[in-house]
Formats: C-alpha cells, structure tokens, sequence
C-alpha cells in the first residue's frame, strides 16, 4: 500500500524537463557565458502533448555555483505531439512544470488551465519569487479536436 502510494504522489509531481539546446548571448573569458537554453517536457497529465520552455540563464561565477538569479524572460510553446489521451479525469488549473530560477527563491512555473468552453488545454509560464513575482507571462494553447477533455470535479 506505502509503494503505490508514494507512485501515485510521484506520478502527481510537476514534470522534469530535458535540455534541448542553448544559445550563448554574452561571451565570458573565464566563466560559463550567460545562455538561453531551450527545455523539453512532456504534459505529466495528458499524454500526447509536448512543451518546450525558452528562458534566460545566468552564467558568471555565481551561476557556475548555482548562486545567480535567472532573468523573468522565457517563452513557452507547447504541441501535440501525438495522440491525446486522458489516463483520468484533470483539473480545470493545474501546474505541469516548476524548476528553479535562483538559488532558493524564484521559481519558472507552467500552469495548464482548460479552456472548456473551446475544448482546448492553455499553458501559461510565469516567475514567482518568495516576496516579489514579475508580470512577465507567456502562454500557448492545444486543441483538442477529437474527445471532450475530462474535468476533475
């Protein structure tokens, strides 16, 4: 009874992401450069679907030892990439994705909102910090075309 249900909290955590590819946007002699990397999640809910996260990474010292804070820039695109499939029933709000932006504080969270009334599954990114988030948001919508997507109650 304990395994399934450390599986079933397991299976409930926001997805990890896999590292796709960077870019070098400054250039540093003797540190690592600051970057935008590209990241790579798969809905943790709904299988079928992909997303990827652009965002901002500190290089510099700081960032060589995990102590930098990340820029609030990033970019979310999210895709079917297969078939869409429903192992239950989701909530109408949920967050898919979470990593950490800084050395304790700030986050880069993706939260996925259905959208009902169309029919479609909206991803939305965002930062938040412990005492000050930024407004700074994207978001990228998958529809749903051939099955109502089942709301949790």
């Amino acid at each position: 009874m304990k395994k399934a249900a450390l599986l079933l909290a397991l299976l409930s955590l926001p997805a990890l992401a896999e590292e796709v590819g960077e870019v070098s946007t400054t250039f540093k002699l003797l540190s690592p450069n600051d970057k935008v990397v590209v990241e790579a999640f798969d809905d943790p809910s709904v299988q079928g679907v992909a997303c990827y996260v652009s965002r901002a990474r500190t290089g510099g010292y700081k960032g060589a030892m995990g102590l930098a804070k990340d820029p609030s820039r990033f970019s979310v695109a999210c895709r079917q990439v297969g078939a869409i499939r429903f192992s239950k029933p989701i909530p109408p709000q949920e967050q898919v994705f979470k990593e950490g932006a800084s050395f304790v504080f700030k986050h880069v969270r993706v939260v996925r909102i259905v959208d009902a009334k169309r029919n479609v599954l909206t991803y939305l990114t965002y930062s938040d910090k412990l005492v000050d988030g930024s407004p700074d948001n994207a978001i990228t919508a998958v529809a749903v075309l051939d099955q109502k997507i089942p709301l949790k109650k």
